[in-house]
């Protein structure tokens, strides 16, 4: 391959790089998985659990802040029952069989950690997306819209 040639081949080479790496960041793609033995697998998944839900509870007390009085409230009564159902629901898989339970149970307050910090995080979107975000029925077309990303 000639100098001209490889000029051109490493130019097209990084502009590749460089849209991959910024197409990646722009999907949220997650930090690298938890692996290894299963309690270096549970020890992670409660580190990032542990990130989820001090990113939630920052997500809550503004959306809590930012709340009139009787919204506040019902906010706060979700939450309590949202914090009730994901424990009672992980302790489900903790119960299973063998120690991949403790890897499910581990993965599943991490995985609705998440969520809720997201959902939360949402709350601050106008509220004349809320129908979309939801995926409720757009009126004027008579199609259901599907939940953004």
């Amino acid at each position: 391959m000639n100098f001209a040639m490889r000029k051109v081949f490493l130019g097209v080479a990084s502009v590749l790089l460089v849209t991959s790496a910024a197409h990646a960041a722009d999907q949220g793609d997650a930090a690298p998985s938890c692996d290894g033995s299963t309690v270096e697998m549970v020890e992670c998944l409660k580190t990032k659990t542990a990130e989820w839900d001090t990113r939630m509870t920052m997500a809550y007390q503004k959306a809590l802040k930012d709340a009139g009085p009787a919204r506040r409230e019902q906010l706060r009564a979700v939450q309590r029952l949202w914090i009730q159902y994901r424990d009672a629901n992980c302790l489900y898989y903790d119960m299973g069989a063998g120690t991949i339970a403790q890897i499910e149970a581990g993965e599943c307050m991490r995985s609705m950690t998440e969520a809720r910090a997201r959902e939360l995080e949402g709350l601050e979107a106008p509220v004349g997306r809320s129908p979309e975000r939801y995926g409720l029925w757009h009126h004027r077309k008579g199609t259901r819209n599907p939940m953004p990303a």
